[in-house]
């Protein structure tokens, strides 16, 4: 089982106290630490995928046991584009359904579940096929379907855990923290892939698939989803989570979410905004290695610095969200130099050094403002001051805003090869560019509508202020006031005149 809550006082627990605004248990770290790595293996899974691309084209277009499993390296190519589509669209709405059950049902096992469904499927899909040479389209589209639908259960429970153990003082700077989980998984199965394969692409695929599962077996027998979740010691504390379990809002339900102000536009910002991080997750490394003829192993590491750059993002503008007053303006400014990084970047020479600092920056402008919507901004929108305390709605929020934007990735997924094929590199990174629009459109209303919400406090503190002091200058001339009023009464002028 968890740690259980430790004494108070340690230098760490105190030097977090003062970042977060929120008393760190032992509980706290074991929650953070696991939920981050755990998803961290999922997304490990997904991108290792997009690294052996190339080692993938070339096993299919030139097997040695029989005919060749596809024609060309176009077909190959466009095939990997529609596995790519199949795996968002039944992410999409796996997301749409698994963020309701999330506030449903017990968290913990449904994650756990979905973990273990994810790891056989890449098990399958990556390892079984190659290794006994079973070359079935029909069978690549049903693993990779399974995947997705398995692992639209992470992100949903997991922001819902995290949000369930950190309070809104911490929101934004721990959870920008947490945020780069999806990007450390990048990067944890980059590299293994690089490493192992040189001996086989099924080999990355067996190595990250048992890691996935063997965190599926800790999350399911240690991971507490929520405070009341901890065993109790006594007959007291077992009284005491009763009594929080029982007290716990209803959920809001997934048609009611969608009215939550704020989650019409995010969810369609985060479409377009998903559309252009997912084509840099998906199709990076073979634009590394197809468009700027680096060896394949080269381009996966390279490939690495954009996710860099969305993890230095999420830790910085997360932080910087809380001393803001919202986080919508910050995502809205990273939104605008996003267009400059990703026009430099297309035209980035081929160095290593100049790729790997312009990929850094477009991750940074790109990968932050997704990272900040999927985490801190959903977690803002499920603990709404609006739902007043009588629901709860984080898992669906997080749901309803990661399926709409799962569903722009899958657009994605399909027009960006077809794009390259017909129009070259260049215009793949205009597309790029005309979504990043899109995503600054989208959120624009946000922030003029906060705007004018802090505009009418403002005046409101003024004119709290104007009356105080009008008050104060009413008190010390009372006695004046007072003797006015009672010579005017004492001449037959009405009180009413005088106010």
């Amino acid at each position: 089982m968890p740690p259980r809550l430790g004494p108070r006082g340690t230098e760490n627990e105190d030097f977090l106290t003062r970042v977060t605004g929120q008393k760190w248990s032992r509980n706290h770290y074991f929650v953070f630490f696991h939920t981050f790595f755990s998803f961290a293996m999922i997304h490990a899974t997904r991108k290792t995928l997009a690294t052996v691309k190339p080692s993938i084209i070339h096993t299919w277009t030139s097997n040695s046991t029989g005919p060749p499993f596809m024609e060309s390296e176009e077909h190959a190519t466009r095939f990997l584009g529609l596995l790519d589509t199949s795996f968002m669209i039944t992410y999409a709405m796996g997301l749409f359904i698994s963020g309701t059950l999330g506030d449903h049902y017990n968290p913990r096992k449904m994650l756990s579940i979905g973990m273990a469904c994810s790891a056989f499927s890449v098990f399958c899909f990556g390892f079984l096929t190659e290794t006994y040479h079973i070359y079935s389209a029909p069978l690549y589209v049903f693993l990779w379907i399974l995947n997705g639908f398995s692992q639209s259960v992470g992100w949903p429970i997991e922001v819902a855990i995290m949000g369930n153990w950190f309070g809104k003082n911490a929101r934004g700077t721990v959870m920008g923290v947490w945020s780069a989980c999806g990007s450390v998984g990048n990067i944890i199965g980059t590299l293994i892939a690089s490493h192992v394969l040189g001996f086989g692409y099924q080999y990355p695929f067996l190595i990250i698939c048992s890691l996935l599962f063997s965190y599926s077996i800790i999350v399911y027998f240690q991971l507490p989803s929520a405070p009341w979740d901890l065993d109790s010691g006594s007959h007291h504390e077992s009284d005491a989570k009763e009594k929080l379990e029982l007290n716990r809002p209803p959920p809001l339900g997934f048609f009611r979410t969608w009215l939550i102000p704020g989650v019409i536009s995010f969810s369609l910002a985060f479409a377009c905004l998903k559309f252009v991080n997912d084509g840099f997750f998906f199709w990076l490394p073979y634009y590394l290695h197809d468009g700027l003829n680096w060896p394949e192993t080269f381009a996966d590491a390279l490939s690495t610095w954009y996710d860099v750059g969305g993890i230095i993002a999420s830790i910085v503008a997360g932080a910087a969200s809380d001393r803001m007053k919202s986080r919508t303006s910050l995502i809205f400014y990273m939104l605008l130099a996003s267009f400059v990084s990703l026009y430099v970047y297309s035209q980035s020479p081929a160095s290593y050094t100049w790729n790997a600092f312009l990929l850094l920056l477009a991750g940074f402008f790109v990968g932050g403002p997704l990272n900040m919507i999927s985490s801190s901004v959903v977690a803002d929108l499920g603990k709404s001051d609006k739902l007043k305390g009588n629901a709860e709605a984080l898992a669906t929020v997080t749901g309803i805003i990661d399926g709409t934007g799962s569903c722009g990735s899958a657009v994605g997924q399909f027009m960006i090869p077809n794009i390259q094929h017909w129009y070259g590199w260049n215009a793949v990174f205009y597309g790029f560019m005309a979504m990043m629009a899109c995503t600054t459109l989208c959120i624009a209303p946000v922030l003029r509508k906060e705007r004018r919400k802090q505009q009418r406090m403002k005046y409101r503190e003024n004119k709290a202020l104007l009356n105080s002091d009008s008050d104060s200058t009413d008190s010390e001339d009372g006695v004046f006031l007072s003797n006015k009023t009672t010579r005017r009464k004492h001449h037959g002028t009405p009180q009413s005149t005088f106010i």
